[in-house]
């Protein structure tokens, strides 16, 4: 049966102009990226409900006040406080150990801003719980969003992620012109180490 929620994703989809692909995943860390605009996290969420999913979103505390205090638990964001993230991480990695249905949708780049690196809490997390890594991607050139592979995270963090920038290489976001290489400090490490 077809959610309000769902049906509502599908017009606002379809009035945009934009055309959606890939297969929602239900369980996994998902990567939505590029992320160059909060209108990139809007599009991924209308997608995602679109295909009957309600996924939980890390959003930082500062922003849970006044009339998004109210809205943003309801569109699946959890305040994170960003000084000391453990508790928060720790409580989604025992949600995700439960067997239940659990999708948590991480931007790994800073939005509006371009970072040398990407944020690797996707990775550390999906090691950590076992859960796989779904790519997801805006492409606001080609009005396309949408799902592409899903992996699980090995102990190389090279080889992981030059498979996400395969995936990514022709992928823009809704600004371009922000988008950042997918790269994750990890690796320079991994390569320090060999």
């Amino acid at each position: 049966m077809t959610t309000l929620r769902a049906r509502f994703a599908a017009f606002v989809l379809r009035i945009a102009g934009w055309t959606a692909v890939g297969e929602v995943p239900r369980t996994g860390i998902l990567v939505g990226a590029p992320h160059t605009s909060n209108w990139d996290f809007i599009m991924m969420l209308l997608i995602m409900w679109r295909g009957g999913v309600s996924p939980r979103v890390l959003i930082k505390q500062e922003i849970f006040r006044g009339p998004l205090g109210w809205l943003l638990p309801r569109l699946g964001g959890i305040p994170l406080d960003r000084s000391s993230p453990g508790a928060v991480i720790r409580q989604l990695v025992a949600q995700a150990r439960t067997g239940e249905p659990f999708l948590l949708i991480l931007a790994a780049e800073g939005t509006r801003s371009k970072g040398e690196y990407w944020k690797s809490g996707f990775w550390r997390i999906a090691r950590s719980t076992g859960l796989p890594i779904s790519l997801a991607f805006v492409d606001g050139p080609s009005k396309t969003s949408g799902f592409g592979p899903t992996f699980k995270p090995t102990n190389d963090v090279v080889a992981d992620m030059d498979f996400v920038r395969e995936f990514y290489a022709d992928k823009r976001g809704i600004h371009p012109e922000r988008r950042t290489e997918p790269r994750l400090r990890e690796e320079l490490t991994a390569g320090e180490a060999s």
